[in-house]
C-alpha cells in the first residue's frame, strides 16, 4: 500500500493567525484521509493558540518525523522546553527567529525525505528577517536551500485563474531596470512546464502582461513593450511555447480575459496580485514553481489584525494543503510517463515489402 502523502507545515509568525488556520484546517478528520500532516512548531503556542480561540483540535507531540503516524495531527517539538513569548499582533525578533526555526527543521526533514511536501503558515518579513534570513521572503529563501540551483517562481491560483510574476520583491522604482527578455523568457519557460508538469494541463496557454500602461501606446508611455515583452513572447513561440500578448493589466482583467488562458504572467508584484486578491483572496493560494520541492501557502499574510480573535478563515490555508497534495500526485503521474518513452520504430523498404528495424537507435532521444 502506497504511503500517505506527508505534508510538512511550518507554524509562521506565532503572533498572528498561523495556528489558527493550521488547527482549523485540521478541526476535519476527513483531512487525516488524504495526507499525513506534521507540524514544526512548539505545542506550548499551539496550546496557547487553542485556549484563545476555543479549538478542540488534538495533535501529537513527536520528537522526529519518522515517530510522525498516519490518521492524526503530528507536531514536531523544534523548541523542546523553551518557552517562547505569544504577543498576538506584534512583529518581534522572537516571533521572527521561531519563524526561522519552524522553516529550518522542516527543509531539513525535507531533504531526509521524511516529507513530501511543504506548506508554509504567514511570517512576518520584518521579524524573521537577520543575518540568517537575508531575504525578501519564503520564495527565496527555500530557492537558495533546496533549489539544487533551480530557478523559483511566484504563481498565486485558484479555480479562476493562475497569476506568476516576472519581478516578486522589488521595490517599484526598480521594477523596470530588473526586467529583460532573458528573464522573461525564464519565467515563461518555468511556467510553461510546470502548466504541464504540476497542473496536468496539455498544450497551455499563457497570457503575458505589458508593463507600462495602455502596451505603452506605441513608445508614448514607455518602450519595453517594443524593446523586451515582445521580442520574449515571439522567441518563445518559436519555442513551441504558446504564449500570447503583451495585454494591458487593466482590461485585461477587467474583461475577464484571463478565463481564456491557463495563467498569466505578469510584469511586477502588485500587478498581479492586486486584481487576484480582489478577486480570489478568500481559497487562494501562493504555489513556488520551478523548485524540486512542492511548496504552497495561503495566499494572505499574518493578518495581525484579527490574530487572536478566533475570526480567521481557513479556506485559504486548507486549499494550500489540497494544491499540495494535487501537485506532488501530478508530478509523480508525469515523471511516471516520461520515464520510459517508447522507441522510436523505423521501416526498411526492399522491393514490395517492409522490413520492420528494431535495432536502429535514434540519436537525438
Amino acid at each position: 500500500m502506497e504511503r500517505k502523502i506527508r505534508v510538512g507545515i511550518t507554524h509562521g509568525d506565532i503572533n498572528g493567525v498561523g495556528y489558527e488556520v493550521i488547527l482549523k484546517t485540521f478541526e476535519n478528520p476527513e483531512m487525516l484521509d488524504l495526507c499525513t500532516p506534521i507540524i514544526y512548531g512548539s505545542p506550548k503556542v499551539a496550546t496557547y493558540h487553542k485556549k484563545a480561540f476555543d479549538n478542540q483540535t488534538m495533535f501529537t507531540v513527536v520528537s522526529s518525523a519518522t515517530e510522525c503516524g498516519d490518521g492524526r495531527l503530528n507536531m514536531v517539538n523544534c523548541f523542546g522546553e523553551e518557552e517562547l513569548k505569544v504577543d498576538f499582533s506584534v512583529a518581534s525578533p522572537e516571533a521572527g527567529r521561531a519563524a526561522l526555526m519552524s522553516l529550518e527543521r522542516a527543509l531539513d526533514d525535507y531533504s531526509r525525505g521524511y516529507i513530501d511536501v511543504l506548506v508554509t503558515a504567514p511570517i512576518n518579513k520584518a521579524s524573521i528577517h537577520s543575518k540568517d534570513f537575508n531575504f525578501p521572503g519564503h520564495t527565496e529563501y527555500i530557492e537558495s536551500k533546496v533549489g539544487d540551483g533551480n530557478k523559483a517562481l511566484m504563481i498565486l491560483m485558484n479555480d479562476l485563474m493562475r497569476v506568476a510574476l516576472v519581478t516578486t520583491h522589488v521595490p517599484v522604482s526598480k521594477i523596470a531596470q530588473s526586467i529583460t527578455k532573458e528573464l522573461i523568457q525564464e519565467k515563461v519557460q518555468i511556467l510553461h512546464k510546470a502548466l504541464l508538469r504540476d497542473f496536468a494541463i496539455n498544450n497551455p496557454r499563457i497570457a503575458v502582461l505589458s508593463l507600462n500602461p495602455h502596451c505603452g501606446d506605441g513608445g508614448l508611455l514607455g518602450t519595453e513593450e517594443n524593446d523586451i515583452i515582445i521580442p520574449a513572447i515571439r522567441e518563445m513561440e518559436a519555442k513551441g511555447i504558446r504564449c500570447f500578448g503583451p495585454y494591458p493589466a487593466d482590461g485585461f482583467f477587467g474583461s475577464g480575459s484571463f478565463a481564456h488562458y491557463d495563467a498569466v504572467l505578469a510584469m511586477y508584484h502588485d500587478q498581479g496580485l492586486a486584481p487576484f486578491k480582489a478577486l480570489a483572496m478568500d481559497d487562494g493560494v501562493n504555489y513556488t514553481a520551478g523548485l524540486p520541492i512542492v511548496r504552497t501557502s495561503p495566499a494572505h499574510g499574518t493578518a495581525y489584525d484579527i490574530a487572536g480573535k478566533g475570526i480567521a478563515s481557513e479556506a485559504s490555508f486548507r486549499q494550500a494543503v489540497y494544491t499540495a497534495i494535487d501537485v506532488v500526485r501530478n508530478r509523480r503521474v508525469y515523471d511516471a510517463s516520461y520515464a520510459h518513452p517508447l522507441t522510436r520504430q523505423y521501416y526498411e523498404k526492399h522491393d514490395d515489402s517492409d522490413k520492420l528495424k528494431l535495432d536502429q537507435v535514434d540519436d537525438e532521444d
